[in-house]
């Protein structure tokens, strides 16, 4: 029996006042409407180096906003930055935050409006900063085993037939006497059970899985976080009945692999966070964005921005700094942490690469810098393959080998043992 020393807190992260929320850009009245609480967790591994996983109950975050919670954590605690890492749960039924997708509503929004999203943001990232220190204050000698199931209820938004992935990588926490503490699971689905109809808090069916799984473990805690979800869409759809439904099937899942047979993992993880510049396809000029901005659209409304952002003096980007980011159990498993909004079409390629046993692929972590194509959906364009771009205020949709660029350096940093035979 291995014993690693593990650390466990949650705190509620629901807004008591009004808020827009984020997801869907026609949706823009405030709410103060609450369906389910929203959470944020924490998950401490390691002693001397710990590694420290953050969950929460948004649609996404700015890589500023992740520097800063992880560099008060570490203020406070030591714990390095490339050994932090924030995993959002990308429901669509939870409140802005400052600078994510920034122009998701194609229109200003309205001072009040940005006040309580400003307020919110800041009241967050203390709350953040907070669960992760109590979960590295509450390190107890334990166990982790890794292991890996199925659910069925993600179906390829693009087209029926195309790529989906129904793998449910999932990490158990036990007691030092075999007692359950807590789930990790990763589900590679959009949280868009609940449309834009839909104008009230809500963590969608993650939110209800996590819920499902605690009420069939009490005293457990449990962590939901999304795989390369981009092009899949939870099916059936809308309606909280269904988001209840899918949380269920989920924890139904988890309730059949616990306690069964699992991988035990040997120690904590070596931790390795990696930057690379993802450039943007060619810019417009200013003459043509001149002419887009006549449009009545979101399109017409992007280039408005970006011109006056132009005549403000701001220069615009070539490229995005893109995060990417592994933790490596020895040689028992490895966890790859992607930003945003990746389509399984990288997990795919990532498991015909390395060891599908032994492999976790985790997006919508550290950053939002909207969706991450691969060649194939960015030659077939749309939402996902470059139409999205304009809602996050990129200055134009990525380069078509933006896949095969992140690919690259991943294989810098996972090491080789991994490899497929």
């Amino acid at each position: 029996m291995h014993l690693i020393s593990v650390g466990l807190a949650e705190i509620d992260i629901t807004p008591d006042y009004p808020i827009r929320l984020s997801g869907y850009g026609v949706r823009r009245e405030e709410t103060t409407q609450v369906e389910t609480r929203l959470r944020a967790k924490a998950m401490a591994i390691g002693e001397e180096k710990a590694a420290l996983l953050l969950t929460m109950e948004n649609c996404g975050v700015t890589g500023t906003f992740t520097e800063r919670v992880a560099a008060k954590i570490g203020e406070a605690s030591g714990v390095a930055r490339e050994r932090i890492v924030l995993c959002y749960s990308h429901t669509h039924t939870a409140p802005c935050l400052t600078g994510a997708a920034p122009m998701l509503f194609s229109s200003d929004i309205p001072p009040a409006h940005q006040a309580h999203i400003d307020q919110y943001t800041s009241e967050v990232e203390d709350k953040l900063v907070e669960v992760g220190l109590s979960a590295l204050s509450k390190r107890k000698p334990g166990q982790l085993s890794f292991t890996q199931g199925h659910v069925g209820f993600a179906v390829n938004r693009r087209s029926q037939i195309g790529p989906v992935d129904h793998v449910l990588p999932m990490v158990q926490v036990h007691d030092s006497a075999g007692k359950l503490r807590a789930v990790w699971v990763s589900y590679a689905c959009h949280c868009t059970t609940l449309g834009s109809e839909d104008n009230f808090i809500c963590g969608d069916w993650a939110g209800y899985a996590q819920e499902a799984i605690e009420k069939e473990f009490p005293g457990a805690l449990s962590f939901v976080t999304i795989g390369s979800a981009a092009n899949a869409n939870p099916y059936p759809r809308a309606g909280l009945a269904y988001a209840m439904q899918h949380g269920e099937d989920l924890a139904y899942e988890v309730s059949r692999l616990v306690d069964g047979d699992a991988q035990p993992i040997s120690g904590p993880p070596d931790c390795l966070l990696s930057h690379i510049n993802l450039p943007f396809e060619t810019l417009p000029t200013r003459d043509e964005w001149a002419t887009l901005a006549r449009n009545n659209s979101p399109i017409g409304y992007h280039a408005r921005k970006w011109l006056e952002r132009m005549e403000n003096g701001q220069s615009v980007p070539e490229y995005e700094r893109y995060p990417i980011q592994t933790w490596i159990f020895d040689d028992d498993l490895v966890m790859v942490f992607l930003a945003s909004e990746v389509v399984s079409d990288f997990t795919c390629r990532l498991r015909r690469l390395y060891d599908p046993n032994r492999l976790w692929v985790g997006a919508y972590a550290n950053a939002f810098p909207g969706y991450i194509p691969s060649p194939r959906i960015w030659r077939e364009g749309g939402y996902e393959g470059g139409d999205a771009t304009v809602y996050f205020g990129m200055p134009n949709r990525y380069v078509e080998d933006v896949e095969d660029r992140i690919l690259k350096e991943i294989q810098t940093i996972v090491p080789a043992g991994f490899l497929r035979e």
